[in-house]
């Protein structure tokens, strides 16, 4: 499998025709991988690419601070790729050499006028380039996306950053991209905010605070949906030298007027990334040690690990790293409820090694992912039901129980997440084909090398 990258992708050609592929992509033009199950126990030990979240949290706050800021560890995937394209379109210096990226920011020259930004299908980018634009010294910059990112509306977001003064106009879909924005309007000041829906809208509000010349006093008023991601960004803001101050649930949070500084990150390996690989010691009876994520993360997805404690595994804690052992007895324990609200990333690893337990196991307040890349719920319960494994599906979660899953062809309608759940499927079951596999690149170009990398049969 190793260097299976598919055919070159042309970066004009992608934005063109509103697609998130880029030259990071891997298996671009291949239809299916196939993914054999695995008899044996997966051990290993690995390092894994780097966070998403953190990298284009990094990747942006870099840009717009004044000099040369490194980042180590970067994520070379579709998401980050773009956005370095946006960043450097504006007039940022991005030099990138293996995971090490040189930044020399735009400070006050931020941004270039009349700039036409693409992002492709970065979530991240396409919620927090919006307020930081606003907040520039003047002309209109349009920032465009993928078909898929399109169709998902920033209705919360744009509202906010509106009532903050900034120009935003949305000429195709209503809330959504592309969006032709203002540079210079974002004056700042109090605004309120629902939490409820995605943690980046808040994230967005904030990392434009600096720029504002009133700074932003954000209130949440409900709660935040995904608490631990609005930490991160204030944890990065702080970084680059922002003043933030903020109380200890994160419902009043000010940001003061100021600029950016430049900095030195190293980027730790990606969480929810780490949750495919720590599942298949859980399901194989195995032994995985990530080294590059540990219990010092602000990444909420690292405590799939205490979940695969409940379910019977072996888990070894330290900050840089975590070791999962999969349980003595070769059986997972299930039956039980569990709110997967604050780790929803990982609810489709849990539901792929959910059929492999002694009891059924409910999975809650997860409503949201039914707007994520795609319908997260409905796609996984069609998917377990393919395979024979009775599921029920609710509006906020998913009943999975005990059975053995068959071999078939899977869809992944596109969805980064689908795919590496399904993979990890496969393996502990009787194998599965993937279809459009190149949807990892989202965050994880080389998964199916890795999985490879184990020992699992991975052939396309």
């Amino acid at each position: 499998m190793r260097g299976c990258v598919g055919e070159a992708v042309d970066p004009g050609r992608a934005e063109a025709e509103g697609r998130g592929q880029s030259p990071w992509s891997a298996l671009v033009g291949v239809p299916h991988v196939d993914v054999a199950p695995r008899r044996a126990p997966v051990t290993a030990t690995l390092a894994l690419p780097g966070s998403k979240s953190y990298t284009n949290r990094a990747l942006i706050l870099a840009a717009m601070a004044e000099g040369r800021s490194t980042l180590r560890g970067l994520l070379r995937s579709d998401d980050s790729y773009w956005c370095i394209q946006a960043l450097t379109r504006l007039g940022a210096g991005v030099v990138v050499e293996g995971e090490t990226a040189e930044i020399d920011g735009l400070g006050g020259r931020r941004p270039v006028p009349d700039a036409r930004l693409y992002i492709g299908s970065a979530g991240t980018s396409a919620r927090f380039l919006p307020g930081l634009l606003a907040a520039g010294d003047g002309g209109r910059v349009v920032l465009d996306a993928s078909r898929q990112m399109r169709a998902r509306p920033m209705a919360p977001l744009l509202a906010a950053l509106r009532s903050l003064g900034a120009a935003v106009v949305c000429p195709q879909t209503p809330d959504a991209p592309p969006l032709e924005i203002t540079s210079g309007s974002l004056t700042g000041g109090p605004v309120t905010m629902s939490g409820a829906v995605s943690s980046q809208f808040i994230s967005g509000v904030l990392m434009a605070g600096p720029l504002a010349p009133r700074g932003v006093h954000v209130t949440i008023a409900d709660h935040v949906v995904q608490k631990d991601y609005v930490a991160m960004t204030l944890d990065m803001m702080r970084t680059f030298g922002a003043e933030v101050d903020a109380n200890a649930d994160l419902t009043d949070m000010r940001v003061a007027p100021g600029v950016y500084r430049p900095a030195d990150v190293t980027l730790e390996a990606d969480a929810s990334t780490a949750t495919y690989f720590l599942a298949l010691a859980a399901v194989t009876c195995g032994r995985v040690t990530v080294t590059n994520v540990g219990t010092a993360t602000r990444q909420p997805d690292l405590r799939f690990i205490d979940i695969l404690e409940r379910m019977g595994c072996a888990v070894v804690r330290a900050p840089g790293g975590v070791t999962v052992a999969g349980p003595d007895g070769g059986r997972l324990t299930g039956g039980f409820d569990i709110d997967m609200r604050p780790l929803s990333d990982a609810t489709l690893t849990l539901a792929a090694i959910a059929p492999f337990a002694d009891g059924p196991i409910a999975i809650h307040n997860v409503a949201h992912i039914r707007k994520h890349e795609s319908d997260r719920i409905a796609v996984i319960c069609q998917a377990l039901a393919q395979v024979g494994i009775t599921v029920e599906e609710r509006p906020d979660g998913l009943t999975v129980h005990p059975g053995r899953p068959t071999a078939g062809a899977m869809e992944t309608h596109d969805d980064h997440r689908v795919a590496m759940a399904l993979a990890v499927l496969g393996v502990a079951a009787e194998g599965l084909r993937i279809l459009d596999p190149g949807c990892v690149s989202k965050t994880c170009p080389p998964f199916f090398d890795l999985l490879a990398g184990l020992g699992v049969g991975v052939t396309a």
